[in-house]
């Protein structure tokens, strides 16, 4: 007899899949979701997948989500799927893009870019490459990957 643990829907709130293996505790780490939050969470994290090796994959109870957190989870994870739940169905589903133009949510790291400085500036990034991830600083052109971003998120 095979034994299987499941995690219950919920009512109210969002489904993240298709978070690439591991990644799903930086996911709630952008998102300020801690144990001081008020929000509950369930986390599978190294899910087998036919689209990817693993997956993660969030529920966050009574939580939605603004454009900027989209923006900061397609940096960690730019297949993830959103679903919004409403009375314990799916209202609205869709995935996280990479924005173009990436402003105000990364900090340059370059410690000479005038972003970085005394200036009210807010940083701001283009998107060079999806795969593998290369953005560049629009003021002082320094280019940054994976790596770099999601240690600068």
């Amino acid at each position: 007899m095979e034994r299987t643990l499941r995690i219950s829907k919920i009512r109210e709130g969002i489904v993240i899949d298709h978070i690439p293996g591991g990644k799903s505790l930086k996911v709630l780490s952008v998102l300020n979701i801690g144990e001081k939050s008020g929000y509950t969470v369930s986390v599978a994290m190294f899910v087998q997948s036919n689209r990817m090796k693993t997956k993660d994959v969030l529920k966050i109870e009574s939580r939605f989500l603004e454009k900027s957190e989209l923006d900061r989870i397609a940096l960690i994870a730019p297949d993830a799927t959103i679903s919004v739940i409403k009375n314990y169905e799916i209202s609205e589903k869709f995935t996280v893009e990479i924005p173009k133009r990436i402003l105000g949510i990364l900090k340059c790291n370059n410690q000479n870019c005038i972003t970085n400085g005394r200036e009210p500036i807010r940083p701001e990034f283009e998107l060079l490459s999806r795969s593998p991830l290369v953005i560049r600083c629009i003021f002082c052109e320094r280019n940054m990957g994976e790596s770099e971003i999601h240690s600068s998120l």
